[in-house]
């Protein structure tokens, strides 16, 4: 009898370890799958049009594109592709840099060459000694790389790749993502597990994770990586630290990823041992400088510093009476002899300040316009507020001409239901990249300010705060995978369509199937606007609860600064409800140029998307459609529920379509949206008609619950906080 319970158990341990492992390997693997294609009409057609692999490069970098182009199509197309260093078959595919190209293709390709930059590439269908044959190539092997990857994107969307003729190349030269993680492995805003990186363990054990970051990286052009929180810790700048981010660096360095580290402004006095840490003080100076030489003799290519200073309690230059141009600058001098930049954040705002938070960034950094080193780049969020479901494009953005400025994007979910809300923010990155700000009249979009060609600014960048941990599945959400990606390939191409980029990722991640695409793409582009209708319609903003940013939380009131109060920036009353930024209020709108001001200032013409972040609105107010404002705002909040119910819907009607595993981890997930999206509603709902008196209209489901019982709810250790 224990035989056979010994049996069984360790049957079941082994049938558990098989099922366990496939999931993992599901989610794991992200955007990358490589499925064997099974459309045999199209597995014909590859087949027939690959025979081989020809690398005309040995460095690492040209490896990684041999291997990771060998592994793929012999998985998708379910072949034995060799990969050899000559030319032989026809139908080959051959990779390598321009400079180690044979002389006749290097004249087939010589007008292609000339529209790419140093990371572009070129994939292109050529013949060559009369043979068919399909190149990849770039002016460095990095190009090269991002070729292969943006070929097999081809192959996994299904994409013909007969008459190949592609040249692209990004249109920022840095796209980076910022990790929010701090030395102890938590992740500040952070709702995927702990942080990747295994400080303990390093610099002598590499877990193969690291590996894999750099290629998921690389896959969608990310070049770049900030590996610390901006809430800094001057200990990561120490020699024994700097051992271990070197040894990242060289992990990345191959797939053309540069490392980066947040620099303390104290840190001259927390490990320096001086007295001051003034940026005028030569001392001061001498010391970065130092430290400067340090890190770029152990790293090279060192990519340079990221700076949050003087906001939420860091230090920085108005400690010492200086500004922010005095603390940019000296810490640019710094790097500059070894190539390096400053990403110098603009998120400041002072409880010191009573008139309106979302201003403060604005006034402070404006006057500074051309005063900045070259290698300077100033870090703008995309909104004045911070990384709300909804926000009118920073007024920074068009204001600053003589300034290089970096749109800072949350890929990670803090105000947006963290990874257990189902939202695909390329929807939100494209409405802030699509915006005008009508600087030099129109078509001044946001997007021509972040990529330069506005102002023809040569330093250029996207940054990106990390959804990433080290759960199985990197991002707590199967679908938070796709933020991740569409971060990426936005920042290679700020002009690409969301919708474009869900499918892309839909047919690498899940399936090519028409029937699982259409469904999935439209919930996916309508689902950033549902958490929008559920938490902030109509232009509501940070009216989450405190501290975590969990939950709805309008009542908050009794924070130390004003402006951590929800209450500040609702300003609901009998009268109405809103922040008023007119021109008879905080006057916020004279941040933007007179074309937008005057669109955003009149009430008639204001984007109802936009309207009580800019107007307090009496609760009768008419809206568009004929809706009472209550009405409306109330019916929004409806409209936000029922959407996440048709997400669920449409989740079960492509169960076929996906693994189960996967299916119930979103099955489940979708379920804890649809509970939270009714929380936000009934508690929101019953707060503001305290001040409306109204009773909710036709169509509006009652609470079930009274809005004593919303805020006794208490969350001590919601993530990421």
């Amino acid at each position: 009898m224990e035989s056979k319970k010994r049996f069984f158990l360790k049957v079941t341990a082994v049938f558990f370890l098989v099922s366990w492992s496939s999931i993992a390997q599901k989610d794991y693997k992200l955007w990358m799958q490589y499925d064997k294609i099974s459309n045999a009409e199209i597995l014909s057609k590859y087949k027939a049009s690959v025979n081989g692999i020809v690398s005309l490069e040995n460095s690492a970098t040209a490896k990684i594109s041999s291997n990771e182009l060998e592994m793929a199509l012999n998985a998708m197309l379910d072949s034995k592709i060799e990969v050899k260093s000559k030319i032989e078959a026809e139908n080959s595919i051959i990779i390598g840099s321009e400079s180690v190209l044979d002389a006749e293709i290097r004249t087939q390709l010589q007008k292609d060459l000339t529209l790419i930059n140093e990371e572009g590439f070129i994939i292109k269908s050529i013949l060559f000694k009369n043979k068919k044959q399909i190149v990849i190539t770039g002016k460095k092997d990095i190009g090269v790389l991002y070729g292969v990857y943006s070929f097999l994107r081809l192959v996994q969307t299904h994409q013909p790749i007969e008459n190949l003729n592609i040249a692209d190349a990004p249109k920022t030269n840095i796209r980076i993502l910022n990790h929010w993680d701090n030395l102890d492995r938590t992740v500040e805003r952070g709702y995927a597990g702990f942080s990747l990186w295994n400080w303990q363990k390093l610099p002598d054990f590499i877990d193969h994770r690291y590996v894999d970051y750099a290629r998921a990286n690389a896959s969608i052009g990310i070049n770049g990586t900030v590996l610390t929180n901006v809430n800094a810790n001057a200990l990561i700048l120490t020699p024994q630290y700097l051992e271990k981010v070197e040894a990242l660096a060289n992990v990345f360095r191959p797939y053309g990823i540069k490392v980066y580290l947040t620099a303390r402004f104290s840190a001259p006095i927390e490990i320096g041992g001086l007295k001051t840490a003034d940026p005028k003080d030569v001392s001061v100076m001498n010391w970065w400088k130092e430290k400067a030489k340090e890190i770029y003799k152990r790293i090279p290519d060192f990519g340079g510093f990221l700076v949050k200073a003087n906001s939420e309690g860091q230090p920085g230059p108005q400690n010492y009476g200086r500004d922010h141009v005095d603390g940019a600058n000296m810490l640019a001098d710094a790097v500059a002899p070894f190539g390096g930049i400053v990403m110098w954040r603009a998120f400041v705002y002072s409880e010191h300040d009573a008139n309106d938070r979302a201003k403060q960034a604005y006034a402070e950094f404006v006057p500074y316009d051309g005063k900045f080193r070259e290698n300077v780049i100033v870090q703008v969020k995309n909104g004045a507020i911070d990384f709300q479901p909804r926000e009118p494009f920073h007024p920074m953005f068009g204001a600053m001409p003589k300034t290089p400025l970096m749109m800072e994007f949350q890929i990670t979910q803090e105000y947006l239901g963290f990874s257990t809300h189902l939202v695909y923010l390329p929807k939100l990155f494209q409405e802030v990249l699509e915006s005008d700000t009508y600087q030099k009249g129109k078509n001044s979009l946001v997007a021509k300010v972040v990529d330069g060609t506005l102002d023809n600014h040569k330093l250029t960048g996207i940054a990106g705060v990390s959804n990433i941990g080290n759960d199985l599945n990197w991002t707590g959400h199967p679908f938070a995978q796709a933020n991740w990606y569409g971060f990426g390939r936005l920042a290679w191409n700020p002009y690409l369509d969301s919708g474009v980029i869900a499918e892309e990722w839909m047919r690498a991640t899940f399936s090519n199937d028409e029937k699982f695409i259409n469904p999935v793409k439209e919930m996916m582009l309508k689902s950033r606007e549902a958490v929008v209708n559920y938490m902030t319609p109509l232009g509501l903003h940070h009216i989450m609860d405190t501290g975590h940013h969990y939950g709805p939380g309008p009542w908050v009131s009794n924070l130390s600064r004003p402006e951590w109060n929800p209450v500040y920036y609702h300003k609901a009353d009998k009268n109405g409800i809103g922040f008023d930024r007119s021109k008879k209020g905080t006057d916020a709108v004279g941040q933007y140029a007179p074309t937008v001001a005057n669109i955003f200032d009149n009430l008639k013409t204001c984007p109802e998307k936009d309207l009580l972040w800019f107007h307090h609105v009496p609760w009768n107010y008419k809206l568009q459609n004929g809706q009472t404002l209550w009405n409306g705002l109330a019916l929004k909040y409806q409209e936000g529920v029922d959407q996440v119910k048709e997400m669920q819907t449409t989740w079960k009607n492509v169960k076929q379509y996906v693994d189960p595993e996967r299916f119930d981890e979103v099955e489940m997930l979708l379920n804890i949206q649809y509970k939270e999206a009714k929380w936000w509603r009934d508690a929101c709902l019953l707060y503001f008609q305290q001040f409306s008196g109204k009773e909710l209209p036709d169509g509006v489901e009652k609470p079930t619950q009274s809005l004593d019982y919303f805020k006794s709810l208490q969350f001590p250790f919601a993530p990421g906080n």
